[in-house]
Order: C-alpha cells, then structure tokens, then sequence
C-alpha cells in the first residue's frame, strides 16, 4: 500500500509524519478518509478527534480544536492554533475533554466581563447624558 506524508502545524510547532497510510477526520459534511494519491482537497475539520494510521498499522489520534486540512501531491498539511496526539484513544479523548472544559471557562469569564464592559459604558453615557447642559 501507498503512503502519503502528514504535517501537522500549531502556533509553535511543526511535527511530519513522512509515512502515513490513511487518514481519517470529519468536516461539517461528515466523516471522510483519505488515502495516497487521493485528489486535491481542503476543507476544514471541526472539533474534536481525527486519526491517522501509519504504515505499521498503528492508530494515532489527534485532538484539536478545528483544523484547515490541506491534501496536494501525496502530502496533508493541517493546520491549528493546537493539538494533541496520542496513540491511545481513552487517554488524548480524556485531555480533549479537559481542554474543552477550559476553554469554555475562559470563554465565560470573556463574557462575564464583556457584560461589565457593557455595564459600565451604559452607566458612563447616561450619567453624561444627565450632566449635559440642557437646550
């Protein structure tokens, strides 16, 4: 069998795979795969687990948190802002949960005070509005 090679690319680091035997991922279309000498394709993966098989047959899974997946000439690039891998399934499904978790922490406290923000600008504009001189 065919192999193609696999980039994976976050903010701080590059990590190739030159011998990888198929892909698998999912899109908002749904899940697909990906062999060698599959035709050019980019598309961009959702959240969550894709996986890639090497030419030994064994599984590694990614977890990332959207991806744009780029497939041109034998080579997949996938590019994120941060991934994991692993090689066992329980243990990256175990730390995506755990970042996802956090992420969605912090995206709360970005509203909580986006709502403040908001809050203080409204309490701001109608005390100027009451100090204004009148007509």
């Amino acid at each position: 069998m065919k192999a193609f090679a696999l980039h994976l690319q976050d903010a701080t680091r590059i990590v190739e795979h030159p011998q990888v035997r198929s892909f698998v991922g999912e899109d908002r279309s749904g899940s697909f795969g990906i062999l060698a000498d599959h035709g050019r394709l980019v598309t961009v993966l959702v959240t969550g687990l894709a996986r890639f098989q090497d030419m030994e047959g064994n599984w590694q899974y990614l977890a990332m948190p959207g991806a744009v997946l780029y497939f041109r000439d034998n080579v997949l690039t996938l590019s994120t802002r941060h991934f994991l891998l692993d090689s066992d399934y329980l243990r990256i499904s175990k730390a995506l949960q755990q970042e996802l978790m956090a992420e969605e922490e912090k995206l709360h406290a970005v509203r909580e005070s986006m709502r403040r923000m908001e809050e203080e600008v409204l309490k701001r504009l109608w005390s100027l509005g009451r100090e204004a001189p009148g007509p």
